[in-house]
């Protein structure tokens, strides 16, 4: 199931990178003559590289009857070259000591590779090599057209709550893309061709619709050079042009329910919401992570202390909110009752802790402590190559900039408590708000909860 990453996390991630000696002049950013984006993040901890290709396409350019393809062009990626056969880029990145994966969501696909610092320029020869000069044979389409579709039983359709989350999107949204599934509709997995894949290979795979991110044990000057040796032979490509469709305004609350087998109910409570658009002068997306954070911020935040530890109302509870998105975000609110207890017991508690945070607001003690856990992970953890490779391609394929991450932490702390009231009376409300309910029937045992044989982690 795709879910928002909670936009905090990505804060409390950024907070340990710009403390640490190299956060001061980095990163560094050229972009070629075709128009490839390369961003350079040096960090000297450990001999280790990240190597993350960003291509700005996801489902959210798919259309109707092809829903799914960008993450079939994603699996398709690792079929083989006209230089290197299939299953052979793993090899060889598994022979460096590295591993590598790929990722697809609504808005972008990603590739990416870990490995020791002195082996970039073969991650980056295999990488470049895959832009361009694809397979894509029929063959190898029918075996993984058939992994993909039993990837979508497996991760949605005998998972209650992921078939709910599918629900909620396709009724919460009328016409906009987001409302289609990132795996696709399995009609449309079942009537999708290789020229479908390959017609979607040539339109969005270009250097002028890609960004490299690399993190690491690594010179700045010395990543552009090796980006330039194999992406710069490559011409920039006519992007087609992306007619953005906008939601229309809701008028009222939507509801769907979905019978699925399950032990217990569960709530999902989506309210459409607004994204960050521009870093420097918005504050409402600010302001609903700080509500988010309010909500289910921290062990003691408001949801889990009433709802879980002191009614028992609910087993779990929590809020989720992702300012960075393409297209329109969702605020989620969702919980599973606890035995005995009813989704609309919990429906009418969720409401009562929003519509209290509108009419009341909130305390300064209690908004301080949300913004401390940025300050905090300073003490808990170290940042990882990987999330700052992750925390720059983000931004930048969401039309943001990997310059803005200051921006972020500097507007979140800014945030007030007049403002979390403001946003909770403007967009937690009932014009906005999509319900879902899981309706759970007798659990069928009969299918065993385990991944498509030839599924790669991380997709």
């Amino acid at each position: 199931m795709e879910r928002a990453k909670p936009f905090l996390a990505l804060l409390i991630a950024w907070v340990v990178a710009a403390a640490s000696p190299s956060g001061l002049a980095n990163p560094y950013a050229k972009t070629l003559d075709n128009g490839l984006k390369v961003i350079v993040k040096e960090d000297r901890r450990a001999p280790v590289v990240v190597s993350q290709l960003w291509y700005r396409v996801g489902s959210m350019d798919e259309m109707n009857g092809v829903t799914g393809v960008s993450h079939v062009l994603e699996h398709m990626m690792f079929k083989g070259t006209q230089k290197v056969p299939a299953g052979e880029f793993s090899r060889l990145i598994a022979a460096a000591g590295g591993r590598e994966n790929a990722f697809t969501s609504r808005d972008y696909t990603a590739y990416f590779q870990i490995l020791h610092a002195s082996k970039l320029p073969l991650a980056t020869r295999l990488e470049a090599d895959r832009m361009r000069n694809l397979t894509l044979s029929e063959q190898e389409f029918q075996k993984e057209i058939k992994v993909v579709m039993e990837e979508r039983r497996w991760r949605t359709e005998d998972r209650p709550r992921a078939l709910l989350f599918e629900q909620l999107m396709a009724v919460s949204l009328l016409v906009h893309p987001y409302r289609h599934p990132v795996i696709g509709w399995m009609s449309d997995l079942q009537s999708m061709t290789v020229r479908d894949v390959r017609d979607w290979y040539h339109r969005w795979y270009a250097p002028n619709n890609a960004t490299l991110v690399v993190v690491g044990d690594v010179k700045a000057e010395e990543v552009f050079k090796l980006a330039q040796r194999y992406y710069g032979k490559y011409k920039p490509t006519a992007l087609p042009v992306r007619k953005l469709q906008q939601e229309p305004a809701q008028r009222g609350v939507r509801r769907v329910t979905v019978k699925a087998p399950a032990k217990l109910p569960y709530l999902l409570m989506g309210y459409q919401a607004e994204p960050l658009r521009d870093a420097r002068n918005d504050w409402e997306p600010y302001a609903l992570a700080v509500l988010a954070g309010v909500l289910d911020g921290y062990s003691a935040a408001r949801l889990n202390r009433e709802l879980v530890r002191e009614s028992r109302l609910a087993q779990s509870v929590g809020a989720e909110y992702d300012l960075l998105a393409r297209g329109p975000s969702l605020f989620l609110l969702e919980g599973t009752p606890s035995e005995g207890r009813t989704a609309a017991e919990l429906e009418a508690a969720l409401r009562e802790q929003v519509q209290r945070i509108a009419e009341r607001g909130v305390d300064q003690e209690e908004l301080d402590r949300v913004k401390a856990q940025v300050v905090a992970s300073r003490v808990y953890s170290r940042d990882s190559m990987f999330s700052q490779a992750m925390q720059i391609g983000q931004l930048e394929m969401v039309g943001l900039s990997y310059q803005d991450l200051d921006v972020l932490i500097e507007k979140l702390q800014a945030v007030t408590a007049e403002q979390v009231q403001a946003v909770a009376k403007k967009y937690l409300v009932d014009d906005r708000l999509t319900v879902a309910i899981l309706d759970p029937q007798p659990l069928d045992e009969a299918r065993p909860a385990r991944p498509p044989e030839g599924l790669r982690h991380g997709e």
